[in-house]
């Protein structure tokens, strides 16, 4: 069994992104296996935090387990679980919502006590997400719950993420789409925002100095935990460049071309 590299088994605590930096869409990246692996035989704690939201916690270790994986559902934390905790606490149910997003996002809020309705009149409020099968039609309805009033929540920013085809629209392409069309801005939850950082750790049971968030995205992964104190590795996998992310600010703690650097031969 291989180990963890000097200067990274030092790290006591790991928040892991997933897209971009253990697979890309179906197709596992390279060491991705090895490496959880290694946390798991070394008693590592280590949480996959994740701002896609279209999957459910049981979905993605499913689709981990395909890659050679395994993991409990306790290990996965994602943008939709954020929000709606975030909803719950501030927003008692019940209450209705209009949902643009993927199964992640719905079964999230179905859980958390919201009905889940289809138009703008029967909306209260509007939760946003990643969504492959968005169409015009439940775009327009989003659309005229905001403008009506509706409280608008977007579970992440991400413009895009990495498939194996290549950069394709994320959930922040969906929440474009609606500020210009509604000439409002959402409140998000997840990464960058320091609220699922907080939620994240409380969840591992770890101080953010002991803890590194390895990720793929600049503005997301590595600014995020910089504002919450944790160390950051960027892997060249997924978004960011070498060259943007050594010119980036907060530059990352560590610049890995891919998940092999982090092991011992």
């Amino acid at each position: 069994m291989k180990s963890l590299r000097s200067p990274f088994n030092t790290l006591r605590a790991w928040l892991i992104d997933m897209d971009g930096v253990l697979y890309h869409g179906s197709r596992p990246l390279p060491a991705a296996s090895e490496f959880i692996q290694t946390l798991q035989a070394e008693k590592t704690p280590f949480l996959f935090l994740t701002n896609n939201a279209t999957k459910t916690p049981a979905e993605y270790v499913e689709r981990l387990a395909e890659m050679g994986i395994r993991v409990h559902e306790q290990a996965i934390f994602t943008s939709a679980l954020a929000t709606a905790r975030y909803v719950k606490k501030n927003m008692s149910p019940p209450r209705r919502v209009l949902v643009i997003g993927g199964n992640g996002i719905r079964v999230a809020m179905q859980e958390a006590g919201y009905a889940l309705v289809e138009r703008a009149e029967e909306a209260d409020m509007v939760v946003s997400a990643m969504d492959i099968q968005a169409t015009y039609a439940r775009l327009t309805e989003a659309t005229l719950a905001i403008r009506a009033g509706a409280t608008w929540i977007q579970t992440n920013p991400d413009r895009t993420f990495p498939s194996e085809r290549g950069i394709v629209p994320g959930a922040g392409a969906i929440q474009a789409f609606l500020e210009a069309a509604t000439d409002q801005t959402p409140l998000v939850i997840g990464k960058p925002q320091p609220g699922i950082f907080e939620q994240a750790l409380a969840i591992l049971g770890a101080r953010a100095e002991d803890t590194v968030m390895l990720g793929d995205r600049l503005e997301t992964d590595i600014l995020g935990a910089h504002r919450a104190g944790v160390k950051t590795i960027c892997v060249l996998t997924g978004i960011a460049s070498r060259e943007q992310a050594e010119s980036y600010n907060p530059r990352p703690d560590w610049i890995i071309e891919d998940l092999t650097q982090l092991l011992s031969e």
